[in-house]
């Protein structure tokens, strides 16, 4: 691996000699997304014994499999995962079944994501925490769903920005992309319906039910981690330009975790910095580069830090007007 350089410096150009070699490889791709199906085979497996102690083992296995199909889903949206491109549409439908998670959506919402990064307002994953006063329920439930680790932020992520019909015809108003959304919207409702009715409710709930719930709840961290508490910019309805990936690290955060948990299991999604900076570099490899991205933070300890903020602080503050360094 190459030798890291100081935070503070700039990173290489996209067409530096030790960004231009870091591409997606199929072998690659295909190592990925094997892990992710025997990791979700044994998860399943182990969950079919009549141990308690298999059964919980089971269900935790699958929750990793659960992290891993979504950081697939992701790599498979940049197809960066194979270099194939139709390799990486079929994995991407593959692992929006188990992230429980349109692909034609996410690719849509996660393309304008990467477009408006730095733009609070103007991103459709971060607008719905423009500063706003807070009703008591509602901060309320955002506070305890934080601190006891409630996924309540990875399902409301899914429903308002993917599953959501109305608001994606309103993002994306061409033909095309609007009966993708449905068709695929379609798919899944009729697969998991089909899941539910060929299983039956109970042993599916024994299958995959707390595997999810952990899943959901570990993914809250890992999303929340990426571009909440920092500064961002607020267009207020006005025309303003969109800021170029090499200027994104600022409105972003990266974890720092094992190299075995960041390459195996997140494949590189906890490298969000260089992620933006670089996206057309695949996750496993984006630490090949030689640059450490400014808001890097060690993961267990930003977390803990994080858990211990209300969530109405850390959702709708940041590190500004909060006076906090997480």
């Amino acid at each position: 691996m190459a030798p890291r350089n100081d935070p503070s410096a700039r990173p290489p150009a996209a067409r530096d000699a030790t960004v231009t070699g870091l591409r997606p490889r199929d072998a690659e791709g295909a190592l990925h997304t094997s892990i992710a199906l025997a990791l979700t085979a044994a998860g399943i497996w182990l969950s079919t014994f009549s141990s308690w102690a298999a059964w919980f083992v089971g269900q935790l296995v699958f929750a990793v499999s659960f992290v891993k199909w979504f950081s697939l889903l992701h790599e498979a949206g940049h197809h960066t995962l194979f270099a194939t491109r139709g390799l990486n549409t079929l994995a991407g439908h593959l692992a929006s079944v188990i992230s429980v998670l349109p692909y034609a959506s996410w690719k849509a919402i996660h393309r304008m994501h990467h477009k408006w990064t730095g733009f609070q307002d103007k991103d459709p994953t971060t607008s719905s925490l423009v500063p706003r006063p807070l009703g008591a329920v509602e901060r309320v439930a955002i506070n305890v769903a934080w601190r006891a680790w409630l996924p309540l932020f990875s399902i409301l992520y899914r429903a308002q920005s993917f599953w959501h019909l109305p608001r994606l015809f309103r993002l994306f108003p061409e033909a095309r992309a609007r009966r993708a959304f449905v068709a695929n919207t379609i798919f899944l409702v009729v697969f998991y319906a089909a899941a539910l009715a060929f299983v039956g409710p109970a042993a599916l709930l024994r299958l995959v039910g707390l595997g999810l719930v952990l899943g959901f709840a570990w993914m809250d961290v890992i999303m929340l981690s990426q571009h909440t508490h920092i500064p961002l910019e607020l267009s207020h309805g006005a025309a303003v330009t969109p800021i170029p990936a090499p200027e994104q690290a600022p409105y972003t955060r990266s974890l720092r975790f094992s190299w075995l948990l960041s390459t195996f299991v997140l494949t590189g999604f906890d490298a969000h910095e260089l992620h933006h900076v670089f996206p057309f570099v695949p996750g496993p490899r984006l630490r090949e580069i030689p640059w450490t991205p400014p808001n890097e933070a060690p993961a267990w300890a930003w977390i803990r830090a994080a858990k211990a903020v209300p969530a109405e602080v850390f959702l709708f503050q940041n590190r500004k007007t909060s006076g906090l360094t997480i």
